[in-house]
């Protein structure tokens, strides 16, 4: 598969849209690591703001107050998750796994 042409303001609002979703998925990483943020909550804005849902979940688990990445990685092999899941793609079980645990 060959990888389209763009022109230079299509190059130009897809790197303004990574950077804006970059941006986004910081702020939230540093409110859920602070604990002004909770996972549910997380959860729920994940659903409406794209950025959110495209994140991977050892991504999101290693951002909450604790859990570095080798325990995000033994959690989720605990509730079954894929390494390469996106918080989108989590399952209702899943869901409530983790917010049963982390809230």
């Amino acid at each position: 598969m060959t990888v389209p042409e763009l022109t230079a303001e299509q190059r130009a609002a897809a790197l303004a849209k990574a950077t804006e979703a970059r941006r986004v998925r910081a702020e939230v990483k540093g409110s859920l690591k602070s604990g002004e943020l909770d996972l549910s909550e997380f959860l729920r804005r994940a659903e409406s703001v794209e950025a959110l849902g495209k994140m991977k979940v050892v991504t999101l688990l290693s951002a909450l107050p604790g859990i570095g990445t080798s325990t995000a990685r033994s959690l989720m092999a605990e509730y079954d998750i894929a390494a390469t899941r996106r918080v989108r793609g989590l399952g209702p079980h899943q869901r409530s796994r983790l917010v049963g645990r982390f809230g």
